[in-house]
């Protein structure tokens, strides 16, 4: 089986986590960190918090390209979250939560600019997403992987 990596940036990671989870052809999802200073052996939440280290909160991806295409977990993307407000996601505030397109290839790169491009005639107001190549990704904590799942009561509020 053919497996591709994608990786998010669109707010706090549960919320596209949960998404990413329920699409067919999404293998496997990780909350982490991406996008900032990558000489830290492990990186936690709580640094990441204090908007010193630049990273973003990602949901990094395993899909099969043969059931979903890339494309369609841009549309995904754009879909679930404002890509016009800067560092914030309703009611989280800060770097950590701003919108990036990490890409893996060239081939995800144009793409996403493509993406961008069409999705930005959609929006009054500029989209403010990053494009950028994707980097060193941390694994956050593991009370943050499939938060949503684990907090049963939380589980389809999205």
């Amino acid at each position: 089986m053919k497996t591709e990596k994608a990786t998010f940036a669109m707010g706090c990671f549960w919320h596209p986590q949960r998404v990413f989870d329920k699409i067919k052809g999404v293998i496997n999802t990780e909350a982490g960190f991406m996008g900032g200073d990558e000489s830290f052996t492990n990186l936690s939440y709580n640094q990441v918090c204090t908007g010193t280290t630049r990273h973003a909160e990602v949901v990094q991806m395993t899909f099969n390209p043969e059931i979903i295409s890339y494309e369609k977990l841009l549309e995904i993307f754009w879909k679930e979250h404002d890509p016009t407000t800067i560092d914030r996601q309703g009611p989280d505030i800060g770097d950590q939560y701003r919108s990036i397109i990490f890409y893996h290839n060239e081939k995800q790169k144009e793409l996403a600019s493509k993406s961008k491009n069409e999705k930005q005639k959609g929006f009054k107001n500029k989209i403010v997403t990053e494009i950028k190549k994707a980097g060193k990704f941390y694994k956050a904590e593991e009370y943050h992987q499939h938060y949503f799942k684990k907090k049963s009561r939380f589980d389809n509020i999205f």
